[in-house]
């Protein structure tokens, strides 16, 4: 058995999907608060921006019922079910001393998020993650945002230029990190972007075997619904 390549991020960022969501209902409090006493190192969760400005955390961009669903951007924040937090009740909650991951489907949210996490102290916003699929909108937030960190969040088969180029890419505009799924990632690809200077990060890591397959790969960050398996797995990587 080859020994595990190592991470640029020493130990790797166990982010929790959704909060603790193989045990706790998704993107509530109660699930972030959850995750950390797990033991994850970062929460995972998806930012929109209410009709009045508050950046909140929800999967889906709308609520209610199908044929009755409503945009979150469209209503205001006292409008929405009260198990969707706002991005600053998280750090109420739970403090501010953990990597966030923050996917930012409506681009319009970014900023909002950012000035959370800098109102939070304690240096949340240099840990605090913005991510999104179209690399242009993640570098193109690096003058915007100098304090935060940048992910390229895709899968290998969109990357039409090669990954060496998309590295490079990455590496001379500033984006911290490419985030792939689990079964794109090879021992290769991640000493590749290493070589540039940029973190790999792998999602939908939910399998023992996942999990321990992707940290010996080197990756610097994993992304699970399952914070005690991804726990194990860390723990196996250090032991003798």
């Amino acid at each position: 058995m080859h020994p595990p390549l190592p991470s640029l991020r020493r130990p790797p960022i166990l982010f929790a999907h959704r909060g603790a969501r193989a045990h706790a209902p998704e993107n509530t409090l109660g699930a972030f608060r959850l995750a950390l006493r797990l033991g994850a190192t970062g929460l995972e969760s998806d930012v929109w921006l209410t009709a009045d400005g508050v950046a909140v955390l929800a999967h889906d961009g709308a609520i209610g019922r199908p044929l009755r669903r409503r945009r979150i951007g469209a209503l205001d924040r006292a409008k929405l079910p009260s198990h969707i937090p706002a991005l600053a009740d998280v750090y109420a909650d739970c403090g501010s001393r953990f990597e966030l991951s923050l996917d930012v489907k409506d681009p319009a949210a970014a900023s909002a998020a950012v000035a959370v996490a800098r109102a939070a102290g304690a240096g949340a916003a240099s840990r605090l993650w913005l991510c999104h699929p179209d690399w242009n909108q993640v570098a193109a937030w690096r003058r915007s945002f100098p304090d935060v960190r940048l992910v390229d969040s895709t899968r290998a088969r969109r990357i039409e230029e090669g990954l060496e180029r998309r590295a490079a890419a990455l590496a001379s505009a500033g984006v911290d990190a490419v985030n792939l799924r689990h079964d794109d990632w090879t021992g290769g690809h991640t000493t590749l972007f290493h070589r540039f200077g940029v973190l790999a990060f792998g999602w939908d890591a939910q399998f023992d075997r996942v999990l321990d397959d992707l940290l010996a790969k080197g990756v610097d960050g994993v992304y699970s619904d399952h914070v005690d398996r991804m726990v194990q797995a860390a723990a196996r990587l250090t032991s003798p």
